[in-house]
């Protein structure tokens, strides 16, 4: 399959705006793809590289050849040459990788060099990709939508299931099951603005605390255990007091679905970037694991003994959960039979503040009812959190690629010092619309200082409001902050520079929320 065919559907999909358009853009797509070049193709759709990070730079990417006239590029070409580029390392890396990139886009046509500086700059965005891709796979394979939707959570991806699916047709399927030692996408929870929200939505559910943790599933068969993240890498070997943990439950094979965290002396959860760095520790992990261990807490259970759990209520899923896993090792609860019922709302919003005061991010209310809806956001869990916001001002914008070609999209956020000069806390392009990111372009084109191609810098003049999950420690910002999960709220014409937040608020931030 050629590149530009991926790049085109891609161009297609992004602009169509009914559901029903995209499915049929992607059920024609996968009818006439190989199943080999399916895997591929569906991360550079998603705009996902398969190699990862790569560590190409926009020094890199600033000067590319001229493009070819014609497509000649395949996929699997594209995905070697980024294979190769992946592998570079050691002394002159940089100019080896920029050879390579030379030669890539040399190759490629003028839309297919768009989407490669897409891709390799991670602005391909596609909202709800993976719901249409399995609805179109559906109907280019004659599978049933939900039996494709199982699949693609058993195995935790959809690359694999769309291989198998074109190669072997619907009956290939049946290969896909739960197995212990194969980790499956985690269920994720939907938002809610309130405790209020969420009871009224969930009627009788359970309000469990919302940790602020490494989400992991660990996996057990006899002896053998496996830790898996949520973006399912193996991370045995990092946690050996998790797996010391695994060993020691009463059955010798499942699969549990926790978190696990770093807490302090008074059992309150360290910093997040801590119990980050422990599990991304791969070097004397025993050193590692004496300096900052961690706790596994778990909140559900997909499989028991011989049992595939997953279609089982909450309820019943805990209740096995509660007998496998001693109550230290389990979330906090409070089960609201009556979520309509006379103090329901209360004891809840109780719960919450506790969780808060405890150094949590909130809670996660759950359907009793409600089955394991795995790679999901599933209807049954909702999540409650505190909204942090805080009110900053734009130091510059990067020029956008794909969908943001020709308007300025990365901003960068800045707070005010003592001195009166705005210290930079970092970057966000979420949370833009594109009338949004229309009337920013104008507005900051207008305050432009300098334009390098790649960022434009501009006046301090235009205020922000920002919505971010918490404030971490950064060595690469000037003042050592930055803003977890930053997204952009509105605009606030209505202030001057001079009323944005400052750096000290940014910092009692810091110590007020954790990280």
């Amino acid at each position: 399959m050629l590149f530009a065919e991926v790049a085109k559907v891609s161009r297609e999909v992004a602009r169509a705006s009914a559901r029903s358009r995209k499915t049929r853009l992607l059920a024609d797509f996968f009818a006439a793809a190989r199943p080999e070049d399916a895997p591929v193709a569906i991360a550079y759709l998603a705009g996902r590289l398969p190699q990862g990070r790569i560590g190409v730079g926009w020094a890199a990417l600033r000067d590319r050849a001229e493009p070819a006239a014609e497509p000649t590029l395949t996929v699997l070409e594209v995905d070697a040459a980024l294979t190769d580029l992946a592998a570079v390392s050691g002394q002159g890396a940089q100019a080896g990788r920029r050879a390579l990139v030379q030669d890539l886009f040399a190759a490629a046509t003028a839309p297919e060099q768009e989407y490669l500086l897409g891709l390799l700059t991670g602005e391909v965005r596609q909202g709800a990709l993976e719901a249409a891709a399995i609805e179109g796979l559906a109907a280019a394979s004659g599978a049933e939508p939900a039996a494709v939707r199982r699949a693609v959570m058993l195995a935790g991806a959809l690359e694999p299931v769309a291989q198998a699916l074109l190669a072997r047709g619907p009956g290939s399927l049946e290969d896909f099951r739960l197995a212990v030692g194969r980790p499956l996408l985690p269920m994720l929870a939907a938002s809610a603005g309130s405790v209020a929200e969420a009871l009224d939505k969930l009627g009788p559910c359970a309000v469990e605390e919302k940790l602020d943790g490494i989400r992991v599933q660990v996996h057990r068969d006899g002896d053998g255990v496996w830790v898996f993240t949520r973006t399912l890498d193996d991370v045995t070997a990092r946690l050996p007091e998790v797996v010391a943990l695994a060993r020691s439950l009463p059955s010798d094979r499942f699969v549990l679905d926790g978190e696990v965290l770093a807490l302090d002396d008074d059992g309150r959860p360290r910093p997040f970037q801590e119990t980050a760095g422990r599990v991304g520790s791969r070097v004397d992990v025993a050193t590692a694991a004496r300096a900052v261990p961690v706790r596994a807490v778990f909140f559900d259970v997909l499989s028991a003994g011989d049992r595939d759990l997953l279609d089982l209520p909450l309820s019943e899923r805990h209740a096995a959960l509660a007998e496998l896993v001693p109550e230290p090792h389990r979330v906090r609860r409070l089960v609201v039979p009556d979520a309509a019922g006379p103090g329901a709302e209360r004891s809840a919003g109780e719960f919450f503040a506790e969780a808060l005061q405890r150094g949590h991010e909130g809670v996660v209310a759950k359907g009793l009812t409600g089955v394991y809806a795995a790679g999901r956001r599933g209807a049954s869990w909702i999540k409650v959190k505190p909204v942090h916001t805080l009110d900053l001002v734009v130091l510059a914008a990067e020029w956008g690629h794909g969908r943001r070609t020709g308007k300025l999209s990365n901003l960068h956020l800045g707070a005010r010092a003592e001195d009166g000069s705005f210290v930079m806390l970092g970057k966000t392009f979420k949370g833009l619309t594109d009338a949004l990111l229309g009337w920013q372009t104008e507005q900051l084109l207008a305050r432009a200082v300098s334009d390098d191609g790649h960022v434009v810098t501009v006046r301090p003049e235009l205020v922000v409001e920002i919505a971010y999950d918490g404030v971490q420690t950064s060595p690469r910002y000037p003042a050592g902050l930055t803003l977890r999960f930053a997204r952009v709220l509105r605009y606030r014409p209505d202030k001057p520079p001079a009323q944005a937040d400052t750096l000290d608020a940014v910092r009692a931030a810091h110590q007020r929320v954790g990280p």
